[in-house]
């Protein structure tokens, strides 16, 4: 069978990655392990010969069969592939916004291919679900991951190697401080994440340890985070740069332009404060200190005494704390209380900020 598409990366083990219309098909080059958590291909197998991730948001021929597994089967035979001996995943990111992350140590080599991003569909294990059944098409948040690893791994450490891959994830998603769109807490991945592990069973270099005291787990570890990264600064934008801003750390405890704004109109009833200069002034504070560093601490101690790890009277006293220094900071009298909730007392005080911000000696900047 002719294999479609042009070569864009040839890993150590031989393996090609082809472009292929709005998909990423790994060739493999000879006997492989794979670990997969698809639903078609899906578990430990030896007798693949491909593997592969599709961006089903720009599959003109759409979902035309009984169910996503038969409609990925479909797919890998529309891509040239035998449908018997591949796995697949489906997702609505753009192939040409995938990141790969390479590394190498004496004679083991590692490569993350990650898609994908958790700004629509993030979530945090454990955070309230609905049943529902597989769609058309996956929501844009899906997060997958082809991680290839040459060495010869048993079934056991690849299995280790899935856990340390997803551990890499989450500490992505740690570093950026992903939020979760279903919760108040920060995202461990999306709903739909997917992720097919490759070893190369023809290496002469035999492993069997993936955890994070072993070198292949680092390598898993930095590759996973790195590529991660990557493709959510690719697919969404999702970048240190954007994550430096009060406003996107507070909005998974509902607190958002809008609910600022409001917060405004019942401080200041008998002003005409103009919206749109207010949410600009709003905007500029909200990336700049002191009230981005300050407040992210603020969050944190919300963060710590949901986990339990503070008290409610030192939480409340530390937030005190942070909320009338910050207004010191901005010229403003202190708050001589702590309303509740905690996000609501941020809310308050970001509203007085930006409206003091407006005005310099009683006139509209």
């Amino acid at each position: 069978m002719t294999e479609k598409g042009k070569i864009i990366l040839r890993l150590a083990s031989g393996d090609a990655l082809r472009h292929v219309d709005n998909s990423l098909i790994l060739s493999f080059g000879g006997r492989r392990n794979v670990l997969s958590t698809s639903v078609y291909g899906g578990g430990y197998r030896e007798d693949l010969t491909a593997a592969w991730n599709l961006d089903m948001s720009r599959d003109v021929q759409g979902m035309a069969a009984s169910s996503y597994e038969a409609y990925l089967r479909q797919t890998a035979g529309r891509l040239g592939l035998d449908p018997e001996h591949t796995t697949g995943m489906g997702t609505s990111a753009h192939m040409e916004n995938a990141a790969v992350e390479t590394l190498s140590y004496q004679g083991l080599t590692v490569t993350a291919i990650s898609t994908g991003g958790v700004e629509a569909n993030g979530g945090r294990v454990g955070d309230p679900a609905q049943f529902f059944q597989p769609c058309a098409k996956p929501c844009p948040g899906t997060i997958n991951l082809m991680l290839c690893i040459d060495a010869d791994l048993p079934s056991g450490t690849l299995a280790r190697a899935l856990v340390t891959c997803t551990e890499a994830k989450v500490a992505a998603l740690q570093e950026l401080m992903a939020d979760s769109r279903y919760s108040s807490g920060l995202a461990t991945g999306s709903g739909t994440d997917q992720t097919i592990l490759v070893a190369n069973s023809e290496s002469q270099l035999c492993l069997d340890d993936a955890g994070k005291h072993s070198k292949l787990g680092e390598l898993i570890g930095r590759t996973v985070i790195a590529a991660v990264k990557g493709g959510m600064a690719n697919q969404h934008g999702l970048t240190p740069e954007r994550q430096h801003d009060l406003l996107r750390r507070l909005r998974r405890f509902g607190v958002t332009e809008e609910t600022i704004w409001d917060a405004c109109e019942r401080l200041f009833p008998d002003e005409a404060v103009p919206k749109e200069r207010f949410l600009a002034a709003l905007r500029t504070i909200s990336v700049s200190s002191p009230l981005l560093s300050e407040g992210a601490l603020y969050v944190h101690l919300i963060d710590e005494r949901h986990w339990g790890l503070l008290e409610e009277k030192e939480t409340r006293d530390a937030a005190l704390r942070i909320l009338r220094e910050l207004a010191s900071s901005y010229g403003l009298s202190p708050p001589a209380e702590l309303p509740e909730p905690y996000p609501m007392a941020l809310e308050l005080l970001l509203a007085r900020i930006a409206h003091h911000q407006l005005y310099v000696e009683g006139q509209v900047i």
